[in-house]
Formats: structure tokens, sequence, C-alpha cells
């Protein structure tokens, strides 16, 4: 094991070097927060990919694959679905608001009332993101050192927020590129085919495993149905999403490179699913469908290359921890903190020094993840609950926004705080894994916004106006951000 040891070292000592690096180029805060809104279309193609597949896509779809076979892919295949649909439908406009944060744009579009509700909701949502994430360090590290889980999770967590604390949405995006790199070597180009080789091959494959193996639809519509509503629609309002479309450098790399992005997804799912199901040949009675990726990889591939598979694996969950992270602090610092700050300071014009101000939430939000991270057991449930908030509660708020005019301020509160309040009440009814609470959440959210937002005055025309023009890449732009793209 000793070269697997030396390439995940390496790994791990060039991500902060990325990090520190980084830091010398994070002297806005725009550059901090969103890497200067000029990122070209192969570095945002990359980054894009990198923050949506993370440990929960690679570790994962590989247990689904291994669980259900080739319709195991549906879960990390709507994700790519939804990134698409952001992309081709979303992203040109949302770049051309040049906000930080989604809780911004509902200010924006509702007249300034809208955000604090909705800035708790996402702020929620981001921490937990975060914490699934930095849980799966102990399943690679235990894998790698067989190593404590609470040691694993510091050891991890500690990595990612060193590197986003220091260079911010530049560190991210840089180490995210290698991580991109990585991910793609590790799992497409040497995972995937040692996998069906050592399998025996797709004929032996389907001699080996049951027929329902080998159908597109063997899990379920229900569940499918599930899995668009939760992760399609969470790909199209979350903070972590949007803070990389606020990346773009252009209109047409926003739509084009998310369009790449989440082909690459679609890929990666089948890759994913085609992998676990391997390893149902190769290992049918496993004790849990999430340990095939380890295990596979672990008794299958040769030294060296278990190193670079393991690294993949490390990426995924790292490019999705640090994008949750830098997500969470900002909606924390620019939606909770600076909001609350406000209505107590005294002295309006007080300077301060937005960099340093972002640098210390991430590093605070940092340390609460890591301490959630210990204390937390249960990924799926801990996931499950963020998305049904963030869906729930935001999702009919933020599209009624951007599709339907006559959508009122009162209307987005009702519908974020119904939504938000349903789903919490059903899931202790029926259960946090059931499905009911998102099917009732979301209609009950629907009703509400359309029937309050009828029931009320319709927004200001002024703020339309102002609306529009923002929608428009009309509104006003630093000057700092009017710079060529990056590559």
């Amino acid at each position: 094991m000793a070269v697997d040891y030396t390439v995940i070292v390496v790994y791990l000592v060039g991500m902060l070097a990325v990090g520190w690096w980084g830091m010398r180029r994070a002297k806005s805060k725009s550059e901090f927060l969103v890497a200067g809104r000029r990122l070209g279309p192969t570095m945002y193609s990359g980054t894009m990919a990198a923050i949506v597949l993370g440990g929960a896509s690679t570790i994962g779809g590989v247990g689904l694959g291994y669980q259900y076979g080739l319709s195991g892919a549906w879960m990390v295949f709507t994700i790519g679905l939804g990134l698409l649909a952001l992309s081709i439908f979303f992203s040109a406009r949302i770049a051309r608001l040049k906000v930080y944060t989604v809780s911004e744009m509902l200010d924006l579009r509702y007249g300034g009332r809208a955000g604090v509700i909705s800035g708790v909701v996402m702020w929620a949502y981001t921490l937990m993101l975060a914490v699934t994430s930095t849980i799966a360090y102990a399943t690679i590290f235990d894998v790698l050192f067989d190593m404590n889980r609470t040691v694993a999770i510091i050891l991890g967590g500690s990595i990612v927020v060193a590197y986003s604390t220091l260079g911010g949405m530049w560190s991210i995006t840089l180490t995210d590129m290698v991580q991109f790199v990585v991910k793609t070597i590790g799992v497409l180009l040497l995972l995937l085919p040692i996998a069906v080789v050592k399998a025996g091959g797709f004929s032996e494959m389907k001699a080996q495993l049951p027929t329902e193996y080998f159908d597109p639809l063997g899990i379920g519509g229900e569940t499918i149905f599930t899995y668009v509503l939760i992760y399609t629609f969470g790909m199209l309002i979350g903070q972590d999403i949007w803070q990389r479309v606020f990346t773009a450098g252009s209109d047409r790399t926003a739509k084009w490179g998310g369009t790449v992005a989440g082909t690459y997804c679609l890929v990666y799912a089948l890759a994913g699913a085609v992998i676990g199901t391997a390893a149902k040949v190769l290992y049918p009675k496993l004790d849990s469908a999430d340990d095939a990726f380890a295990t596979i990889v672990k008794d299958e591939l040769p030294m060296g290359v278990r190193g670079l598979v393991l690294a993949a694996a490390l990426a995924a969950v790292m490019s999705t921890s640090s994008g949750a992270l830098i997500a969470c602090a900002t909606v924390a610092n620019n939606d909770i903190w600076s909001r609350l700050r406000g209505a107590v300071t005294t002295d309006a014009g007080e300077e301060r020094d937005e960099v340093r101000g972002n640098r210390a939430f991430i590093l605070i939000m940092g340390v609460a993840v890591i301490c959630t991270a210990i204390a937390l057991n249960n990924v799926v449930e801990a996931l499950t609950v963020a998305y049904n908030l963030l869906v729930g509660g935001l999702l009919v708020p933020i599209l009624g926004g951007l599709l339907w005019k006559r959508g009122t301020a009162q209307g987005a509160l009702a519908a974020v705080a119904v939504g938000g309040l349903a789903v919490i009440g059903l899931m202790a009814s029926y259960g946090i894994l059931a499905n009911e609470p998102i099917y009732y959440g979301l209609l009950s959210s629907l009703a509400v916004y359309v029937i309050v937002s009828l029931a009320t005055p319709a927004t200001d025309p002024a703020v339309l106006a102002a609306w529009r023009e923002r929608l428009a890449g009309r509104g006003s732009e630093p000057v700092s951000e009017s710079v060529p793209a990056h590559q």
C-alpha cells in the first residue's frame, strides 16, 4: 500500500498548495465568493461537474448499482437532468443578476422582504449538505489507513476548511478542476473498464444476475419520480449550484458550459451503475451496498491504480464538501448575519473587510460542519432532510419569481413558511425517508403561493422594472468584475 499512500498524500498536499496559491488571487469580495465572475467554459464546466458529483454520486451511485443494477443510475441521472435544465433555461438569467446568494435574488424580485427566512432555510440545507459530504471521509480513510471515524472526519474536513478559508472560490475552483481530472481518470477511465473485465464482461454479468438488473426502470417508477422532485428540482435552486453559476464569465459560458457538465453527469451516472453491477457479480453477499465501491477498489485494482481511484473518491467528496461549505458561509454571512448586524449597528457607514469577514465565516462554519459530522450517524436521513427543506420551502417562490410576474412578496413568504413547515410535519408523521413529505409539501407551497399572491397587491412596478433590468444584464456591475474570462 506504500505507493497508494504516496498517491493520496501527494494529492492532499497538492490541495493545500492550491489553496495557498488561491489566497493570492482573492483580494475582493467578488474574487473570494464567485471567482471574480470570470470563469471561461473549460474551468466552469469542470468545476460545475465536480461540485454536483460528490460522495453520494460516487460511492452511493455504485451502491445503487450494486443493489438495483443499471437502474441504480437514476439518482445521479436526475442530478444531471437538473443541471441540464438549469443551464439551458435559467443559468443565463441567473448569471446576469450579479448577486451572491439565492436570497438576494428573492429580495430583488419581491422588493427586499423575502430574503431572511429563505436565507435560514438555505443555510440549513447547505450546512447539512456539507455535513453529509464530510462524513464520507470516514469511509475513504477507513479503507486507506484503517483510521478511526472521528480522526478521519477531522483530517478530511480540516483540509477542505483550510484551502476553502485561504482562497475562497478561487481555491475551490482550482482544486475542483484537479478533482474533476482525477475523478474522470480514476472512475471513468480506470475503475469502470477494470470492474467490467474482472466481472467477465457484460455477457457474464447478464448470465450471473437476474434480468431486472438490466431493466432501465427496475428501481421503480415512484422512486424515479421522487428522485426527480428532490434532485432535479434541487439542482435548480441550491445556493451551492447558483454560486457556481455566478462564477461564469458570460451568459454563453453559463449556458453551454453547464450543458457540458450536465451531460458529463449522465455518463458518470451510468458508469457508477455499471461498476456497482460488476461488484454484485464479484461480491454477491456484501453486508451493505455502500461497501461495493470500497471493496472492489481494495480487492481488484493493482497497486498505484488503487491509490488513484481512492483519490478520485476523495476528490468527489472534497469538491461537494468545499462547494457546500462556501455556500453555507456565504448565506450565513450575507443573508443572516449582515441583516441582523445591519438592524443593530449604529454606524451605517462603517466599513468592513469583506474578504476577511467571509473568510472568518468559512472557518466558523467549517468547524461547525466537522463537529456536526462527528455527532451525526445517518447520512441518508440528513441529506433527505436537507433536500426536502430546500425543495419544499424554496422551489416555488424561486421558480415563481423567475416565471410568474404576478407573484408577490407575501406569496413568497407564505410559500416558504407553509412548504417548510409542511415538510417538517410530514417527515415527523410519515418518517424522514417517506415520499409523502416532499409531495404534499410542494403542493401546499404552490397552492399558498398562488392564492396569497392573487389576494395581495401586485409587486411595485418600480421593483419589477429594476428586476427586469437586472435580468437583462443592464444592472450595476462592479468595475473589478469586467475582466476577461479565464479558460
